[in-house]
Parts: structure tokens; sequence; C-alpha cells
């Protein structure tokens, strides 16, 4: 008997004696929280995001669809990007005015070679205004979870305001759970015990996030 097979031993055991008329886990355990803390308007939503994300320490930006190629390049020259990492999404016009070099996102890089990469720039699927979290669900605008994740400078494109929610219950509501989600609360950091915090450990030590209005 190998170990998987002990497991589902145990798991079978363990549900003998259930009937066979039992409600299932989503009945049975109520969902009556709350889905949003207080009534907001849409403005006040992105307001809160806004505030959430710079507690994090994320830069926040605010710009129009026609500005966008301008302070994208205007924020990776002043990071001194030579490379930007690129998901094959991306909509072109975003990188439009750039000299960097793009870099598209393949299975074949290593991590490695990700880590000699400046910057690079995804959409998200939505943002979550009271915890002032993005999450990535690896769609065509934001490639795969590593490239998020190597790179030390992040730009995050939100479309303002439909993929902005409130609360975290709808945000759920939005997302795939067979996607791989990331779920980004400003840049990477981590404390020890006598909580003195690092930045960069588990991912991109500058995290800048672009409302895009």
């Amino acid at each position: 008997m190998n170990s998987r097979e002990r497991i589902l031993g145990r798991v079978r055991r363990a549900l003998a004696d259930v009937p066979a008329d039992d409600p299932p886990y989503e009945r049975a355990v109520p969902r009556d929280y709350l889905r949003e803390h207080g009534e907001r308007t849409t403005e006040e939503t992105v307001e809160l995001l806004a505030e959430n994300l710079a507690d994090y320490r994320a830069v926040v930006h605010r710009t129009g669809r026609e500005e966008l190629p301008i302070l994208i390049t205007r924020l990776l020259d002043a990071h001194g990007t030579r490379e930007v990492l690129v998901p094959d999404g991306l909509p072109r016009e975003w990188l439009a005015a750039t000299n960097a070099r793009r870099v598209e996102d393949r299975a074949a890089d290593t991590p490695v070679r990700l880590d000699r990469v400046d910057s690079v720039v995804t959409g998200c699927a939505v943002a979550v205004a009271e915890t002032g979290t993005i999450v990535l669900d690896g769609s065509a605008d934001q490639g795969r979870r590593r490239i998020s994740l190597i790179p030390d400078h992040h730009i995050c494109v939100v479309r303002v305001p439909e993929q902005v929610v409130a609360s975290v219950p709808q945000a759920l509501e939005r997302l795939d759970p067979t996607r791989p989600l990331t779920w980004i609360s400003g840049p990477s950091a981590t404390s020890d015990i006598e909580l003195d915090r690092v930045e960069g450990v588990h991912g991109p030590r500058a995290l800048e996030v672009i409302l895009l209005e």
C-alpha cells in the first residue's frame, strides 16, 4: 500500500458514518458574512483602493488611455529599465512609446534569464479595494505566474472601474478557482522576529499600479 492509498483509506473511514443524504459542504457551511463593509459609490471604492495600495507601499498612478504609453515609458525610464517582460496578450499600444527591449513570456526561459529582466508590465484580473489587493489569474495580458514574481519591478495596469470590486467575496465571484491565482498586496516584503522589514524576498521590491480610467 502506497501513501496515496493510506490517505484515501483514512478519508473513507472518517466518512463511513456520514449519511448519504447529508447536505454537501457548500450548503452545510453558512455564508452569512458581510460581502461589503459599508456602502460606497464607485468613485469612493476606487479611492479606497488607491489609499490601501499606497498604505502597502505600492506607488499609485492615474491616467487615461491616450496617456498610458507615455506614463509607462516614464516609469520604465525612471527605473533604468533596459529589458521589459511582456505577456503575450498585453495590448501592444501600452508599450508603443518605450525604447526598452521587449522580452516575450516564453516557457523555455529559465529563472536565471528572467532575473536579468529589469521590469514586467501586466494587466490584472481584479483589484480589491478593502484590502488593497491585486489578483492575477494567468490570463493573456498577465502571463505565467513567475513573470510577476522574478523581475524586481512590476507595473500593473488596473482598468477602472470595471476591474475594481469592494471586497474579497466579490472578487472570488469573478475568479476561476482552477486558474493560477496570485494575490498581491503591495511589494514583496517580510519581517523577522524583531519586525525588521525586508523587501524583495518573495517577489518585486517595487510595485507600481496604474489606475486606467
